[in-house]
């Protein structure tokens, strides 16, 4: 049943279709946010928000391989009292969406190129806070004090939520964000993944004149996967009562048939939402490879060998359903007149590393629909409604 309410959400639809159609247009894959970055700026000093009050922060420095900019936190004064709350989305898209434009068909919103995706993972998350600041400031609706943050490099492993400035946030006690499908979820946990990089090294030889002197990385790889999936630790993983899934998603090496591959490197990773659980099944893999590398030889008894390195990308979490953050999410849900559905991932979030930091945080959705595929769209009332959960929770009027 509906939470009655009197709290005032009215927004502009048009501005907000607007805005996350031009948001979506914009490239920003991972590393490379500037662009978008400096959309989102630009709109909310537009609309108000003085430029001292935002700052880039150094995420881009720390994390591997850097990026054009770190991450974007605008803290806005609050105009009554109340705890900070904090509001935010990720600015980078994956690498299909690139290039898209975006159209308008009824209730829907899709690239009208067929090869591109549309972005809206996590533009659409992107244009609900900036929707809920903006309307905040226009409506002049009493709010308390908040920060925007607007993360870089979600999409290749959360590193802007990871590397996040903590300092620069202002210590807030009550956070969203917003990236997912269906506005009546309310995303209370999140798996946990690690990143495994395995290097084979076999031997060289000709592969039609002499292939037996050789030592194949490539049939190395292929016992070792074929072992993990044959013995139920490749793919969705149930041992008991414990759950995981895991993926071989990256192999590459070789130049010629006519060579015996000497080297192979391969990515996979490991989930699952027990931490003990997911190091037996990262075991498993370093087990099977090793094993598979001594058993391919030369004829003059030459083995090959596997080097493995798995690092945690993100541990998995689970907020107590009486937390402040789930109570007041659930009843914002509950005041546009859905009915809130707790729910655990089995994808990494920001949320992951937010709530790594202390920052025990409440994931939403906003209308995203077939996210990383050319068939991606953007349901437009979900979006709506996300962008009215958005106002209800910046106003500060609920709880």
């Amino acid at each position: 049943m509906a939470l009655e309410t009197t709290v005032k959400i009215a927004i502009n639809d048009d501005d907000a279709i607007r805005r996350v159609m031009t948001l979506m247009s914009i490239p920003g894959r991972s590393r490379e946010e500037s662009q978008v970055t400096a959309f989102v700026r630009e709109q909310l000093q537009e609309a108000g928000v003085p430029a001292a009050c935002m700052e880039l922060d150094t995420a881009n420095r720390r994390i591997p391989n850097g990026g054009e900019n770190g991450n974007l936190i605008v803290k806005i004064p609050g105009t009554k009292r109340g705890p900070r709350r904090l509001l935010m989305a990720h600015l980078d898209t994956v690498p299909i969406c690139v290039g898209c434009k975006p159209v308008r068909d009824k209730d829907a919103i899709r690239s009208s190129d067929a090869s591109t995706g549309l972005g809206g993972d996590d533009r659409a998350g992107v244009a609900v806070v900036m929707t809920t600041a903006i309307e905040l400031i226009k409506q002049k609706i009493p709010h308390p004090p908040l920060t925007l943050l607007f993360a870089v490099q979600e999409e290749i492993g959360l590193y802007g939520a990871r590397y996040v400035s903590t300092k620069s946030l202002g210590a807030p006690k009550l956070c969203f964000n917003w990236d997912g499908g269906n506005p009546s979820f309310v995303n209370v946990g999140a798996t946990g993944d690690y990143g495994i990089d395995i290097e084979i090294e076999g031997l060289a030889s000709h592969a039609g004149v002499h292939p037996e002197k050789g030592v194949s990385a490539i049939a190395i790889a292929a016992l070792a996967i074929a072992d993990l999936t044959q013995n139920g630790w490749h793919g969705l993983i149930k041992k008991g009562r414990n759950t995981g899934t895991s993926n071989v998603g990256i192999i590459a090496g070789g130049e010629a048939t006519n060579v015996v591959t000497p080297s192979l490197k391969l990515r996979a990773e490991a989930r699952s939402h027990d931490p003990v659980f997911r190091k037996r099944i990262v075991a498993a893999y370093q087990k099977a490879f090793e094993k598979a590398a001594k058993s391919v030889k030369s004829t003059n008894g030459t083995a090959g060998t596997a080097r493995f390195k798995a690092e945690l990308k993100y541990e998995s979490f689970r907020l107590n359903e009486d937390e402040p953050v789930v109570s007041l999410a659930k009843q914002a849900v509950a005041a546009v007149g859905l009915s809130p559905q707790l729910y655990v991932g089995n994808g990494g979030l920001d949320a992951n590393w937010m709530f790594a930091h202390g920052l025990p945080t409440v994931t939403l959705g906003c209308g995203q629909n077939d996210i990383h595929t050319v068939r991606e769209w953007l349901n437009v009332p979900h979006f709506l409604t996300a962008c009215r959960i958005g106002l209800l929770l910046g106003s500060g009027q609920l709880g």
